[in-house]
């Protein structure tokens, strides 16, 4: 079958005093366009992911940039065999990436990033860095870079504290990456301000290295919020689910498991 849909998501940092004005008419572009999917508008900037076909994408695109604010954001583009949400909405949101840090604000300052293309090659020559997680750990648990390490954490508010507990060398190389780079962004800025000397952050984090690197020191498949579940290095979407009862991602191998029991539990459930 024919993959019919466009998937696009991205993200900009930077100052949108007029947040509340810009809701509605997001509403009635998307709408017209028929799109479904998320849009988080914040006093710091625009977050969003949607899924249509490429005509109503490109219409959303062509009103994006009509706010010179908006222009050129890298878009990170996958398609897929069905619609990806269920329902459209545009939200006012305190921070398009909740962390609970008012000084920690990228549209001023923050990490400096890698293209997964210089990734690729130190990963290749074995280079000695930190290889750093920051999303939570059921993310993680469908895939992640070899030998990359993690926080153990389940959601981003606590990123923070756990970089203060960390023991991580921080006079080594650190690359850290996400799912498309918008809570890494705040997450270099946390460790720039613990000292750490060299932080880089994954140009279009996971889903950008797909694109241009496809699944080279890569193992698993990259968890995406949305009806995916999870996409493959190639972009395409696996058999990933997520538990009716607890709401865990699951893995082929956890589907497979007696423990799973279908619209009613599954080896995470708390029973």
């Amino acid at each position: 079958m024919a993959q019919q849909f466009v998937n696009i998501a991205g993200y900009r940092f930077v100052g949108i005093p007029d947040r509340d004005e810009l809701r509605q008419p997001f509403r009635d572009v998307c709408e017209k366009n028929n799109l479904l999917g998320t849009i988080l508008l914040s006093t710091e900037g625009i977050n969003f992911f949607l899924c249509g076909d490429k005509k109503g994408i490109d219409g959303f695109v062509e009103y994006l940039e009509q706010d010179e604010r908006f222009v050129d954001i890298p878009r990170r583009i996958s398609h897929s065999e069905k619609l990806a949400f269920r329902r459209m909405n545009v939200r006012l949101k305190k921070e398009i990436i909740s962390m609970g840090m008012d000084d920690v604000k990228p549209a001023e300052f923050t990490g400096e990033s890698i293209s997964p293309a210089e990734f690729k090659q130190w990963m290749d020559e074995g280079r000695d860095i930190t290889v750093l997680d920051t999303r939570n750990d059921y993310e993680i648990r469908i895939g992640t870079f070899e030998n990359a390490v993690d926080f153990d954490i389940n959601t981003f508010r606590t990123f923070p504290e756990a970089v203060n507990n960390s023991t991580l060398d921080k006079d080594k190389p650190l690359v850290m990456f996400c799912t498309g780079g918008v809570r890494c962004e705040k997450a270099s800025v946390v460790m720039l301000n613990e000292g750490y000397r060299d932080v880089r952050q994954l140009e279009g984090g996971i889903l950008g290295y797909f694109e241009q690197m496809g699944g080279a020191h890569w193992n698993g498949d990259c968890f995406v919020f949305d009806r995916r579940v999870a996409v493959d290095p190639e972009l395409n979407v696996t058999g990933a689910e997520v538990c009716f009862a607890c709401r865990e991602p699951l893995t082929q191998e956890e589907l497979d498991s007696p423990l799973y029991i279908p619209a009613v539990s599954c080896p995470y459930c708390k029973c």
